[in-house]
């Protein structure tokens, strides 16, 4: 595969793509250019017609650029559209890992991935976080929860510790301070 930096306005967002872009989803790909730039290349043919990235290609032109990197497939006619449907298929069929995916969002410096946090609850199979309400049961019936803290030396020491855990049964979240 060969990469090249194309001008924007010499490529064709597909027209038959079949995958829809809402607002949300060009805010979440044009913050992500923003902070990373581009990290793959859209897919073209032989003609300019994007086939994967299309959504890409309409967040940088959003966001101003003249240029994306780019490589080019062979495939052609019904292949070409059947390549674009299954790079989109593909990936939603892929899971979240609960627990690497609560690892990686506790850490402060990943920041906004486009997760709110209802999403994040379900993905991570647990009630979104609510505002607190008075409990109408009498404080001898309350249920107790305990809490630790433990200082680690490192990031792999915590991780470390949260998996066991995890694997003892705890409910854990990691926390960086």
């Amino acid at each position: 595969m060969t990469i090249e930096s194309l001008p924007i306005a010499s490529l064709h967002a597909d027209p038959a793509n079949t995958r829809r872009h809402s607002d949300r989803n060009l805010d979440a790909i044009m913050s992500s250019l923003v902070r990373f730039g581009q990290q793959k290349p859209i897919v073209v043919d032989g003609n300019n017609l994007v086939r994967a990235g299309n959504g890409t290609l309409s967040a940088a032109r959003a966001l101003g650029w003249t240029h994306v990197d780019v490589v080019r497939t062979a495939l052609i006619g019904v292949e070409a559209t059947a390549f674009a449907i299954a790079d989109n298929r593909t990936a939603e069929l892929a899971e979240w890992d609960p627990d690497v995916l609560a690892a990686a969002l506790g850490d402060a410096e990943i920041g906004d991935l486009a997760f709110d946090d209802a999403e994040i609850a379900a993905l991570l199979d647990r009630p979104p976080c609510e505002p607190a309400e008075p409990d109408p049961q009498p404080a001898t019936e309350i249920a107790q929860t305990f809490q630790v803290i433990a200082d680690c030396a490192d990031e792999s020491d915590q991780r470390a510790l949260f998996n066991r855990l995890s694997g003892e049964g705890f409910a854990c979240r990691l926390l960086t301070l």
